[in-house]
């Protein structure tokens, strides 16, 4: 038995080999399906099952797209009700596997076709489990994402309490975990950073695998602090249900080299968003006028999903030389397969052809606590709102405004005002700074380096305060 972790940062999402006998099993596929197939040849294996754990809403799964090439079959948990082809495996169902089994346990929770699968070694020893968004490394998933259903929130999470307590506790402590997401991901709030664990050792440590733990408590402390999830979750979630354009075409159409002239004119007609793609140091010297900055450094496709309410926006990119499959590839998926082309050459290219270029104004922490001290500055904190809490730069004129909720926060703002914008290091201020700008927000003033140069410069912050008094 052979069983491999493909691990993808931007996403924070496991993927699963599975092998036995040359028999394979592919678990939440990404997008690009290529990976998998090659793999199994290299290793004269056979895709036989490609097992979803549920209808994920932060990604969009290969799912699909594996199934037509290999003629694997995808399994869902109970419950699960699709546009395409599914067997739909009932609780405590077996497959086989060459000489290993992969059990499924319905666990209702995160949603209500959620299941985890149990692999049972050569000698039907309990091995490990691939828990999905029920069960993370330090966490639970979170129980607000049920599709069209009139369960509440708190149906939810008693259906996770009764789940994790009744399928998943109950297992050998060594048994393996093996969960779909670590940090960074919004499907939980308190992920850890490694990516593989052993059940005995969340039993200890996992707040919400306490022994003791009643339902209430489980309730109040899985919902406490919960934000609301992404704008394009559901959406995604939608597509894994229903399906989607094969990855292939989505590439093919978005890997379009377009002159200046030919860039331009599509942008025009077509109502492209131009989405800036580079480093943030690339995108305050020189960007096309209008367009968004949100750099492939950072993490791309939760910021993507988080700022760009269409998920068929015309798209038009500025990358990094070499990048431009990546941008593509990391757009889809998220669900974003409109990308129409890149800028041939990128903005040398675009110089070079006389197009009118913009510019963000940025100064280093030095100089802006320089002029803070000086002057009553109007200051933008675009980190989260815990960071806020936590820390942030003391002053009458500073101000929380969530890059999150940028969208829904252009009133609280003056378009004649000067502002200096501020995240933790530097990536989010520029796609604040972009979005505004792109908005007729002019009077703009990056803070390179973000609160983390702030505060070492000696600027006066202050002490935690508890989120809810915001």
């Amino acid at each position: 038995m052979k069983i491999e972790q493909l691990y993808t940062g931007c996403l924070a999402q496991g993927a699963y080999y599975i092998e036995s006998d040359g028999e394979i099993a592919i678990i939440d596929p990404l997008r690009e399906t290529q990976q998998y197939i090659d793999k199994a040849k290299k290793e004269h294996g056979t895709i036989k099952y490609i097992f979803e754990t549920h209808f994920h809403a932060d990604f969009v799964s290969g799912h699909v797209d594996l199934s037509k090439k290999t003629g694997a079959t995808i399994v869902y948990g109970p419950g699960a009700k699709t546009e395409y082809d599914i067997h739909e495996a009932k609780d405590g169902e077996v497959f086989k596997l060459g000489n290993i089994t992969i059990t499924v346990l319905h666990t209702p929770g995160h949603t209500l076709e959620s299941s985890t699968y149990l692999v049972k070694d050569e000698t039907g020893k309990p091995y490990a489990i691939f828990s999905g968004d029920t069960l993370f490394l330090g966490d639970v998933g979170r129980p607000d994402l049920a599709i069209k259903n009139n369960l509440t929130k708190e149906d939810l999470a008693i259906m996770l309490y009764d789940s994790l307590r009744e399928k998943i506790m109950t297992l050998p402590d060594d048994v393996i975990v093996y969960p779909a997401h670590g940090a960074g991901s919004a499907c939980g709030k308190n992920m850890s950073k490694e990516t593989v664990g052993v059940l005995g050792e969340q039993k200890k440590t996992n707040y919400a695998l306490r022994e003791d733990m009643s339902k209430e408590e489980f309730v109040k402390e899985v919902l406490e602090g919960m934000p609301p999830p992404p704008q394009y979750f559901a959406k995604n979630a939608m597509m894994n249900k229903t399906g989607y354009t094969d990855f292939d075409t989505v590439l093919k159409q978005g890997d379009n080299p377009l002159d200046p002239e030919a860039f331009e004119a599509i942008a025009n007609q077509e109502g492209a968003l131009v989405l800036d793609v580079r480093t943030e140091d690339d995108f305050v010297k020189a960007h096309i006028p209008n367009s968004i900055f949100i750099g492939l450094n950072g993490s791309f496709a939760p910021w993507v999903g988080a700022l760009i309410a269409d998920l068929k926006q015309p798209i038009l990119l500025i990358t990094p030389e070499g990048k431009e499959k990546e941008a593509v590839t990391r757009l889809s998926r998220v669900g974003y397969d409109n990308t129409l082309g890149y800028l041939k050459g990128g903005m040398e290219a675009w110089k070079a052809a006389g197009k009118d270029i913009e510019r963000v104004d940025s100064i280093d922490a030095l100089t802006f606590k320089k002029r803070f001290e000086e002057d009553h500055l109007h200051v933008l904190d675009v980190r989260k709102e815990g960071e806020f809490a936590s820390e942030h730069l003391k002053g009458d004129n500073v101000q929380l405004f969530s890059l999150d909720y940028i969208n829904d926060q252009m009133n609280d703002i003056e378009q004649d005002e000067t502002y200096y914008v501020h995240c933790a290091g530097g990536y989010r201020s520029v796609i604040a700074a972009s979005i505004l700008k792109a908005r007729g927000f002019n009077n703009l003033i990056n803070i390179e380096g973000g609160f983390g140069a702030m505060k070492n410069s000696g600027l006066p912050v202050t002490d935690y305060v508890c989120p809810t008094t915001l």
